[in-house]
């Protein structure tokens, strides 16, 4: 998923499918190195760096910054999107920096199908879109797809940026703890590791700054 200067009017969001929408704009972008995605996202890379490599799914892996970072330090990584521009983009820079072996980019409209496999670690960044989404059963298959002991990483954006598609000071963002009960997980056999609030200094595309706060969730599954 993107940012630009502007937000899709209704008008275009009611002319194309979802997949057509997202990949309208990465075929708009597709050789833009600086467009959302590109770099590792820092909430991913605290938790990750902390855990032994193993396999890993990105869930709506943009540019593919995460999913490379990943393969870099040894996971072997399945990266999904729903655009067909961005998983090929992706897989064409794994191959050149010679990750091509760790990382299988797949497209899927999730909300329709999901990646085939096993997890240690499930990444959802920013998983968020202008359109109807079944977030909360997505995640749910993705915590479903996580090996004994594995871990669901969400993060949300708990604030708007200046750079926000969104800029309706109203908008109601969900708290870790609601995200967590709108997966439904079973009251046992999970523990949730992190469900907090936390701000950075991040760059919007046209290179402005702002603080902005993430909403972080990090659920892990009973080894037995």
């Amino acid at each position: 998923m993107t940012q630009r200067s502007q937000g899709p009017t209704a008008e275009e969001l009611a002319a194309a499918t979802p997949g057509e929408f997202w990949e309208g704009l990465y075929r708009e972008r597709a050789d833009d190195g600086a467009f959302w995605g590109a770099r590792v996202n820092p909430v991913l890379a605290e938790v990750a760096s902390g855990l032994p490599p193993g396999a890993a799914l990105d869930l709506a892996c943009g540019s593919g910054g995460d999913s490379l970072w990943l393969a870099a330090r040894g996971w072997r990584v399945t990266a999904v999107d729903i655009s067909r521009t961005a998983v090929a983009r992706l897989a064409d820079v794994a191959r050149a920096r010679g990750l091509g072996d760790l990382v299988s980019a797949e497209c899927h409209d999730l909300a329709r199908t999901f990646p085939q496999g096993e997890f240690d670690l499930v990444s959802a960044q920013y998983f968020h879109t202008p359109y109807d989404l079944p977030r909360g059963a997505i995640l749910r298959a993705a915590a479903d797809s996580l090996r004994p002991g594995g871990r669901l990483l969400v993060v949300d954006h708990g604030s708007l940026a200046p750079w926000s598609w969104n800029q309706d000071q109203g908008t109601r963002l969900p708290t870790p703890d609601e995200v967590h009960a709108g997966i439904g997980l079973p009251a046992t056999g999970w523990t949730v590791e992190r469900a907090d609030a936390q701000d950075r200094r991040a760059a919007g595309p046209g290179g402005q700054t702002a603080t902005v706060t993430d909403h972080v969730l990090l659920v892990r599954r009973a080894t037995g």
